[in-house]
């Protein structure tokens, strides 16, 4: 890391750093005693496990094992390197970092994000600039005041206008001696088909910038004022821009999500901003693609423990069959989730325009469950004939299979069996069928699937359980340490990363004093930030006598170990067994030659 950011710059951006205040922009956290808590936004799970330190300035999650400080917490959310994610904290708290040591190879990779977010800014300016421009964004203007746009949205979202023709913005980038590559990988610009050249990706459009969480546009959308095709047109992927993740309103709507633990999900452009406009700040949109994992996951840590999403769709069968895509990822996700379908000829848009906010909310509160309003989707489009309550199950299939809860499968098929006047028992044996359909099995087929067969946990015993507890203790209770290298246990300890991590524990801790979230960073490996962030955060009350215990227990079972290891020698040299004599030689030799080794790297 240093070849990249001097050691006492990390150093100066870790005591900058607040890790809930940068992890509480990601996850609605709740204070539990001295850490506080919330739902883990690595992993799909309705009881919170996730626990932040503001003590030891670290998380970890008790349910999934992903642990750290707040580099890595960035790095494993945002999908940075070391130093993005070092760089990007650099800029939040103002911290200057050099980058003369750099050579060109590095500097290029570690500012390709930073160059390509600056040229966002650069464009976002340029349409926004172009939209106020009288010549320029006259009727761009009109058409945004007629939609029901204010000045104030406008200026607020950075709305703008890419004026028609086919290089204005590029045009404006080499004025400025941009290169002309990196504003490509931007996705700002595209290649000529036929010929050398480029032309600019958005022309004759509205411009919506899309926001990260950092207020940093990482992309755009752009949207025609007649009846052209596409109708709506986006960033292409980029290094700083996965749809997948991206949301539309989201840097916005944060706060008020995390308020009322309700996000509202729309579909469209305008239909977010004019939620925004009549006071209803808790709504994003999607980006031209269907809801996934990452977006339920994002949600779920905006809304915080107990909240849900309402999706609001157009009364349309494209909305409802949005509707129906997005059951079995929020199913999956353990986010509540509501559906709300407006009115025949109704967007949130002109709804709102229309009724106003009052009765849209009345409505919301009137929103079904998704597994409900699928159901009443089948029933409506089925009817209920014999052969209309086969569809209905064989549609609702799927959805029912997606829910990880058993409780609420088993409600949701007697609701289902309630409301198609089907026997309970025979939805659920169809339903089954369809969750382990026939297959051959490895005895009938021969063969069995080493890669997807379960791999058995190791077998740890009561060594491996005493050298936890002597991490933990040094983690927790770091006055022991002294204790620790007077009585020389590191050498008697048996398991490598174990091993690693408390030779790290002294080095540092006499070096840095307690500082588990520098000691984080002295490794890469995620698995050792694990161990560390997991065995600094276990509940454990410790006091210099309970302390002197597990010490001696620790010394006590070096000697029954080795104690054991010289009785099986005895036993082989009576029986007169060679070959075991030597191989418990060989280990004994082994043992020692290790302790040296263990000594010897110490002294060093």
């Amino acid at each position: 890391m240093a070849a990249y950011i001097p050691d006492e710059k990390i150093t100066a951006i870790k005591n900058a750093s607040d890790i809930v205040d940068i992890i509480s922009e990601i996850v609605s956290l709740r204070r539990a005693g001295r850490n506080f808590l919330g739902l883990c936004p690595f992993h799909a799970e309705k009881t919170p496990s996730f626990t932040v330190s503001p003590d030891k300035q670290i998380f970890y999650c008790f349910g999934c094992g992903a642990g750290g400080n707040v580099f890595s917490f960035l790095m494993k959310h945002g999908g940075l390197s070391f130093p993005e994610a070092a760089r990007a904290l650099a800029g939040r708290y103002g911290i200057d970092l050099p980058t003369r040591n750099l050579s060109p190879h590095e500097k290029k990779k570690l500012t390709e994000r930073e160059t390509i977010l600056t040229l966002n800014g650069e464009a976002m300016s340029f349409y926004h600039k172009c939209l106020l421009s009288e010549e320029r964004g006259k009727q761009a203007m009109g058409y945004l005041l007629k939609r029901g746009m204010t000045r104030k949205t406008i200026d607020e979202f950075k709305l703008g206008f890419a004026p028609d023709g086919w290089d204005h913005l590029l045009r404006y980038f080499r004025s400025r001696r941009k290169p002309v590559e990196m504003v490509l990988q931007a996705g700002l610009i595209v290649s000529r088909k036929k010929g050398e050249g480029h032309y600019d990706r958005f022309r004759n459009r509205i411009i919506f910038p899309i926001v990260n969480g950092q207020n940093q546009p990482v992309g755009f959308g752009g949207r025609v004022m007649d009846d052209a095709l596409p109708k709506y047109l986006n960033s292409p992927e980029t290094p700083v821009y996965n749809k997948s993740r991206s949301l539309y309103g989201l840097n916005r709507a944060r706060q008020k999500c995390r308020e009322t633990q309700t996000v509202y999900v729309v579909e469209g452009y305008f239909d977010m901003l004019s939620m925004h406009q009549f006071g209803i700040e808790n709504t994003v949109a999607t980006l031209g693609t269907s809801l996934t994992a990452d977006h339920v996951q994002i949600l779920k840590g905006f809304v915080g423990e107990g909240g849900k999403a309402v999706l609001v769709y157009d009364s349309d069968q494209a909305g409802i069959k949005a509707a129906q895509r997005s059951v079995a990822v929020f199913q999956k996700g353990l986010l509540e989730a509501r559906i709300l379908v407006l009115p025949k000829g109704h967007d949130p848009d002109s709804f709102l325009m229309d009724h106003g906010p009052d009765d849209f909310l009345k409505a919301a509160e009137q929103s079904m469950g998704m597994i409900s309003f699928m159901v009443e989707s089948a029933v409506e489009k089925h009817g209920l004939s014999i052969d209309g309550k086969v569809r209905i199950v064989n549609d609702l299939k799927p959805a029912i299979l997606a829910i990880g809860d058993p409780v609420a499968r088993s409600l949701q098929i007697k609701y289902l069996a309630e409301r198609i006047g089907v026997d309970e028992t025979v939805i659920l044996q169809k339903v089954r069928r369809t969750a382990n359909p026939p297959a051959k099995t490895a005895w009938l087929s021969g063969r069995q699937d080493l890669n997807t067969a379960p791999k058995p946990a190791p077998v740890r015993g009561e060594t491996y359980r005493l050298e936890r507890q002597v991490v933990a203790m040094m983690l927790q209770f770091p006055e022991m340490i002294t204790d620790i290298e007077r009585r020389r246990l590191m050498n008697h300890f048996t398991d490598p990363l174990l091993t690693e991590i408390g030779r790290g524990i002294i080095d540092h801790f006499t070096r840095a004093g307690s500082d588990i979230a520098g000691l984080v960073s002295r490794w890469e490996d995620p698995e050792k930030k694990a161990v560390v962030t997991r065995l600094s955060l276990t509940d454990e009350r410790w006091a210099r006598s309970g302390c002197m215990n597990l010490i001696n227990q620790f010394e006590a079972s070096i000697r029954r170990r080795d104690k054991a290891l010289l009785k099986r020698i005895e036993a082989a040299e009576k029986s007169g067994d060679e070959i075991l004599l030597a191989a418990l030689l060989r280990e004994k030799q082994h043992q020692a030659r290790k302790i040296k080794e263990k000594q010897s790297g110490a002294n060093h």
